[in-house]
């Protein structure tokens, strides 16, 4: 056994211990009571609890995006399908045959697969311009619709 031990594997073996120990919740007297007995002050961490919690806020609205342009891949489907099956039997009804349907069907489809490809392939800087106009359009919805609460009270 070795007498020293880096800082990730402290983290490690205690998070496995902690595991093993205890399955479920902790109480937020617990947490502070852990971090006394590692030496971790009280602002160290109420200062890792706020970045933890940033972090987890995040996430979370990060999967909220992700779920927004699924679902407006999901619209865009549902009108692409619509439409083009009222003009497919458009076509075939005035004409027998399918003729002019095809060229909107087409041009639409690509339009529709560009969408597809830019809804599940959308990584690095342009998902994070793409998340930051999301976010920045939600905050201001909201803050309006904070507003007109606001103004409705008064």
């Amino acid at each position: 056994m070795t007498d020293s031990y880096r800082s990730e594997d402290v983290q490690q073996i205690l998070q496995r211990a902690m595991t093993r120990h205890q399955e479920g919740e902790f109480s937020h007297e617990q947490l502070v009571e852990m971090a006394s007995e590692l030496g971790i002050s009280a602002d160290n961490l109420q200062i890792a609890e706020q970045e933890w919690l940033t972090q987890r806020g995040e996430i979370q609205e990060r999967k909220e995006f992700d779920a927004s342009l699924k679902e407006g891949l999901k619209s865009d489907l549902f009108s692409y399908l619509a439409v083009n099956t009222f003009l497919l039997l458009l076509n075939l009804v005035t004409d027998q045959t399918v003729s002019w349907a095809i060229y909107p069907l087409l041009g639409w489809g690509l339009g529709l697969l560009l969408h597809a490809l830019s809804t599940y392939q959308l990584k690095g800087e342009k998902y994070e311009v793409a998340f930051k106009s999301w976010r920045e359009q939600r905050q201001l919805k909201g803050g309006t619709q904070e507003n007109q609460h606001l103004k409705t009270l008064n």
